[in-house]
């Protein structure tokens, strides 16, 4: 590890998923085509909803914000990974890793707050359905989403200045494929008392709260599903949340897998590959639940398609 005379970090070597080298090749092409899934997956959602006028509601609103959220969230670790599984180079530079570190925490924040925007909108449209337009209007949507990119800013912002501020570390050998800020932190050797107190804090603001609003939001949805006499109108109250209910099993899941189930044997490799499921995976599938569950979706690209084929 390079230092001047006060242990500075010029560089940290990401040591990556617990791969072998001779594997490394055909794990880059699959990592390499999971990526340009998720962006032409995600890019033709926000097509598709720009282009369809029936597609201008509150919750295609924000499926568009989540589609340009997993987009960037999924270029925040993907390329460099793909990129040092080519050239067999493991190194980043301290601002490359800095850098990453903020984007990642403020994709995560922002995935993690317009999924709960979600789950309000999935709350107002079944459990008070006739004054759905009043209360889910142009502003209260704008405002949502302007108060996600706020918050997340905001935080992303206290954790990378703070980490900024640790310049002794006692190896530069990083066990994952990007910047992951619990890791930085237990390799410094300077004091991260404060750096894990806002962590403390600040997660139960950003990940455990908007999980609690969304449990409540379901909790109220479910009594009202529940007091439906119909059949059918059961199963449309189920099919307008069946897809968000699958972005969030998956995002959460990971999250809680990583974060709150303990493993003492081999924590790094572990730690890795479930932050694969979120950062890599969720992005990629989030389209492909929206767009195979949803007949809007699937009417909408019928008619774009028999559009191109008539001209």
């Amino acid at each position: 590890m390079r230092r001047d005379n006060e242990s500075t970090v010029y560089e940290f070597i990401l040591l990556g998923l617990p791969i072998q080298a001779k594997n490394q090749g055909m794990h880059s092409a699959l990592f390499l085509t999971m990526y340009v899934t998720t962006l032409l997956a995600n890019l033709l959602i926000i097509v598709l909803i720009k282009l369809n006028s029936h597609l201008h509601t509150p919750m295609y609103f924000f499926l568009s914000h989540l589609a340009f959220t997993d987009i960037s969230f999924a270029s925040v670790a993907s390329p460099k990974m793909v990129i040092n599984m080519l050239t067999h180079s493991q190194s980043i530079s301290y601002a490359g890793c800095i850098m990453q570190v903020y984007f990642f925490s403020f994709f995560a924040d922002l995935e993690s707050f317009l999924l709960t925007s979600m789950a309000y909108d999935r709350y107002v449209a079944i459990c008070h359905p006739l004054q759905y337009s009043h209360i889910m209007n142009e502003n209260l949507c704008f405002l949502l989403v302007v108060v996600s990119w706020v918050l997340s800013t905001a935080n992303s912002f206290v954790h990378t200045l703070l980490l900024a501020q640790l310049t002794h570390f006692r190896d530069n050998s990083i066990p994952h494929y990007f910047c992951d800020l619990s890791t930085l932190l237990k390799h410094s050797s300077s004091d991260t008392t404060i750096n894990e107190l806002v962590i403390l804090v600040s997660g139960n603001v950003v990940i455990t709260l908007p999980f609690i609003c969304i449990l409540v939001s379901y909790g109220h949805i479910g009594v009202t599903i529940l007091k439906t006499p119909s059949i059918k109108g059961i199963c449309k109250a189920l099919s307008t949340c069946g897809s968000h209910l699958c972005v969030v099993s998956l995002y959460y899941g990971a999250i809680i897998g990583l974060y709150f189930v303990p493993s003492p044997k081999n924590t790094n490799d572990k730690n890795a590959i479930v932050s694969m499921m979120y950062t890599v995976v969720t992005p990629m599938v989030n389209p492909f639940i929206y767009s195979l569950r949803n007949r809007d979706m699937k009417g909408a690209l019928r008619n774009i398609l028999s559009r191109r084929i008539c001209s």
